[in-house]
Protein backbone atom coordinates (compact mmCIF):
# COMPACT_ATOMS: atom_id res chain seq x y z
CA UNK A 1 0.00 0.00 0.00
CA UNK A 2 0.99 3.59 -0.48
CA UNK A 3 1.16 5.69 2.68
CA UNK A 4 -0.66 8.81 1.43
CA UNK A 5 -4.02 7.89 2.94
CA UNK A 6 -2.47 7.01 6.29
CA UNK A 7 -0.52 10.28 6.33
CA UNK A 8 -3.65 12.31 5.49
CA UNK A 9 -5.65 10.53 8.19
CA UNK A 10 -2.89 11.09 10.75
CA UNK A 11 -2.63 14.76 9.81
CA UNK A 12 -6.39 15.13 10.31
CA UNK A 13 -6.42 13.37 13.68
CA UNK A 14 -3.48 15.43 14.94
CA UNK A 15 -5.19 18.64 13.77
CA UNK A 16 -8.29 17.65 15.73
CA UNK A 17 -6.22 16.82 18.82
CA UNK A 18 -4.56 20.25 18.72
CA UNK A 19 -7.95 21.91 18.18
CA UNK A 20 -9.42 20.12 21.20
CA UNK A 21 -6.38 21.09 23.27
CA UNK A 22 -6.78 24.77 22.45
CA UNK A 23 -10.53 24.65 23.09
CA UNK A 24 -9.76 23.38 26.60
CA UNK A 25 -8.01 26.67 27.37
CA UNK A 26 -10.22 28.92 29.45
CA UNK A 27 -9.93 32.69 29.50
CA UNK A 28 -9.24 34.28 32.89
CA UNK A 29 -12.26 35.56 34.79
CA UNK A 30 -10.85 39.03 35.31
CA UNK A 31 -9.54 41.58 32.88
CA UNK A 32 -6.08 42.24 34.26
CA UNK A 33 -2.77 40.57 33.45
CA UNK A 34 -2.64 39.37 37.07
CA UNK A 35 -5.77 37.33 36.37
CA UNK A 36 -3.85 35.55 33.64
CA UNK A 37 -1.67 33.94 36.31
CA UNK A 38 -4.61 31.67 37.19
CA UNK A 39 -4.30 30.12 33.74
CA UNK A 40 -0.54 29.57 33.94
CA UNK A 41 -0.59 25.87 35.00
CA UNK A 42 -2.97 25.01 32.16
CA UNK A 43 -0.94 27.10 29.70
CA UNK A 44 2.23 25.23 30.69
CA UNK A 45 0.53 21.86 30.18
CA UNK A 46 -0.88 23.09 26.86
CA UNK A 47 2.52 24.35 25.67
CA UNK A 48 4.27 21.08 26.60
CA UNK A 49 1.54 19.06 24.95
CA UNK A 50 1.38 21.20 21.82
CA UNK A 51 5.13 20.81 21.33
CA UNK A 52 4.89 17.06 22.00
CA UNK A 53 2.07 16.51 19.53
CA UNK A 54 3.87 18.75 17.02
CA UNK A 55 7.04 16.70 17.39
CA UNK A 56 5.13 13.50 16.71
CA UNK A 57 3.55 15.07 13.63
CA UNK A 58 6.90 16.35 12.36
CA UNK A 59 8.78 13.09 12.90
CA UNK A 60 5.86 11.05 11.54
CA UNK A 61 6.23 13.02 8.31
CA UNK A 62 9.90 12.01 8.09
CA UNK A 63 9.09 8.33 8.54
CA UNK A 64 6.97 8.27 5.43
CA UNK A 65 9.28 10.38 3.30
CA UNK A 66 11.87 7.63 3.51
CA UNK A 67 9.58 4.63 3.03
CA UNK A 68 6.16 5.29 1.55
CA UNK A 69 5.19 1.58 1.36
CA UNK A 70 3.05 0.31 4.24
CA UNK A 71 0.99 -2.71 5.23
CA UNK A 72 -1.60 -3.65 7.85
CA UNK A 73 0.99 -3.74 10.65
CA UNK A 74 1.84 -0.11 9.98
CA UNK A 75 -1.85 0.86 9.98
CA UNK A 76 -2.45 -0.77 13.36
CA UNK A 77 0.73 0.59 14.94
CA UNK A 78 -0.17 4.06 13.70
CA UNK A 79 -3.69 3.74 15.16
CA UNK A 80 -2.12 2.75 18.49
CA UNK A 81 -0.03 5.93 18.35
CA UNK A 82 -3.06 8.08 17.48
CA UNK A 83 -5.16 6.54 20.24
CA UNK A 84 -2.67 7.64 22.89
CA UNK A 85 -2.18 11.06 21.34
CA UNK A 86 -5.96 11.54 21.37
CA UNK A 87 -5.88 11.22 25.18
CA UNK A 88 -3.53 14.19 25.56
CA UNK A 89 -6.37 16.76 25.90
CA UNK A 90 -7.93 14.63 28.65
CA UNK A 91 -4.76 14.44 30.73
CA UNK A 92 -4.09 18.15 30.25
CA UNK A 93 -7.51 18.90 31.73
CA UNK A 94 -6.86 16.48 34.60
CA UNK A 95 -3.47 18.08 35.31
CA UNK A 96 -5.11 21.49 35.52
CA UNK A 97 -8.17 20.40 37.53
CA UNK A 98 -6.04 18.51 40.05
CA UNK A 99 -3.26 21.12 40.37
CA UNK A 100 -0.72 18.68 38.91
CA UNK A 101 -1.57 15.88 41.35
CA UNK A 102 0.65 12.82 41.41
CA UNK A 103 -2.00 10.69 39.69
CA UNK A 104 -2.56 13.20 36.90
CA UNK A 105 1.17 13.71 36.43
CA UNK A 106 1.67 9.95 36.21
CA UNK A 107 -1.26 9.65 33.76
CA UNK A 108 0.29 12.36 31.61
CA UNK A 109 3.51 10.33 31.48
CA UNK A 110 1.63 7.11 30.78
CA UNK A 111 -0.18 8.73 27.84
CA UNK A 112 3.02 10.25 26.44
CA UNK A 113 4.99 7.08 27.11
CA UNK A 114 2.37 4.92 25.40
CA UNK A 115 2.40 7.36 22.44
CA UNK A 116 6.19 6.91 22.32
CA UNK A 117 5.66 3.14 22.24
CA UNK A 118 3.16 3.66 19.42
CA UNK A 119 5.67 5.73 17.46
CA UNK A 120 8.37 3.13 18.10
CA UNK A 121 6.03 0.33 16.93
CA UNK A 122 5.13 2.36 13.83
CA UNK A 123 8.83 2.73 13.01
CA UNK A 124 9.41 -0.99 13.48
CA UNK A 125 6.36 -1.90 11.38
CA UNK A 126 7.57 0.32 8.53
CA UNK A 127 11.01 -1.28 8.71
CA UNK A 128 9.42 -4.75 8.69
CA UNK A 129 7.35 -3.79 5.64
CA UNK A 130 10.25 -2.24 3.71
CA UNK A 131 13.13 -4.47 4.86
CA UNK A 132 16.11 -4.20 7.16
CA UNK A 133 18.11 -2.56 4.38
CA UNK A 134 15.45 0.14 3.82
CA UNK A 135 16.23 3.82 4.09
CA UNK A 136 14.35 4.06 7.40
CA UNK A 137 16.19 1.10 8.89
CA UNK A 138 19.51 2.70 7.93
CA UNK A 139 18.43 6.07 9.33
CA UNK A 140 17.28 4.64 12.65
CA UNK A 141 20.36 2.53 13.24
CA UNK A 142 20.32 1.51 16.90
CA UNK A 143 17.67 4.19 17.52
CA UNK A 144 19.25 5.54 20.69
CA UNK A 145 16.81 8.43 20.61
CA UNK A 146 13.81 6.10 20.63
CA UNK A 147 15.19 3.81 23.32
CA UNK A 148 16.25 6.84 25.38
CA UNK A 149 12.75 8.28 25.17
CA UNK A 150 11.19 5.03 26.38
CA UNK A 151 13.73 4.84 29.21
CA UNK A 152 13.05 8.41 30.34
CA UNK A 153 9.28 7.84 30.39
CA UNK A 154 9.86 4.54 32.19
CA UNK A 155 11.71 6.44 34.92
CA UNK A 156 9.43 9.50 35.00
CA UNK A 157 6.14 7.68 35.56
CA UNK A 158 7.06 6.06 38.89
CA UNK A 159 8.96 9.20 39.91
CA UNK A 160 5.74 11.19 39.52
CA UNK A 161 4.45 9.43 42.65
CA UNK A 162 7.52 10.58 44.60
CA UNK A 163 7.92 14.10 43.23
CA UNK A 164 5.76 15.13 40.32
CA UNK A 165 7.96 18.08 39.33
CA UNK A 166 10.92 15.75 38.74
CA UNK A 167 8.65 13.78 36.41
CA UNK A 168 7.59 16.98 34.63
CA UNK A 169 11.27 17.89 34.22
CA UNK A 170 11.88 14.48 32.62
CA UNK A 171 8.92 15.02 30.28
CA UNK A 172 10.55 18.30 29.27
CA UNK A 173 13.85 16.44 28.77
CA UNK A 174 12.14 14.19 26.21
CA UNK A 175 10.90 17.29 24.38
CA UNK A 176 14.44 18.71 24.36
CA UNK A 177 15.77 15.39 23.03
CA UNK A 178 13.38 15.48 20.08
CA UNK A 179 13.26 19.25 19.56
CA UNK A 180 16.72 19.18 18.03
CA UNK A 181 16.19 18.28 14.36
CA UNK A 182 16.87 14.62 13.68
CA UNK A 183 19.83 14.45 11.31
CA UNK A 184 19.53 10.68 10.85
CA UNK A 185 16.85 11.11 8.18
CA UNK A 186 18.71 13.82 6.28
CA UNK A 187 21.91 11.72 6.16
CA UNK A 188 20.10 8.82 4.51
CA UNK A 189 18.32 11.03 1.98
CA UNK A 190 21.63 12.68 0.98
CA UNK A 191 23.26 9.33 0.19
Amino acid sequence: MNSRRLEAFTDGVIAIIITIMVLELKAPRGGSLADLAQCLPLMIAYLLSFVNVGLYWNNHHHLFQLNPRIDGRVLWANLFLLFWLSLVPFVIRWLDDSAYSTGATAAYGIVLGAAAIGYFLTERAIVACNGVDSKLARALGMDWKGWGTLTIYGAAIPLSFVHQWVAVALYILVIALWFVPDRRFARVVQR
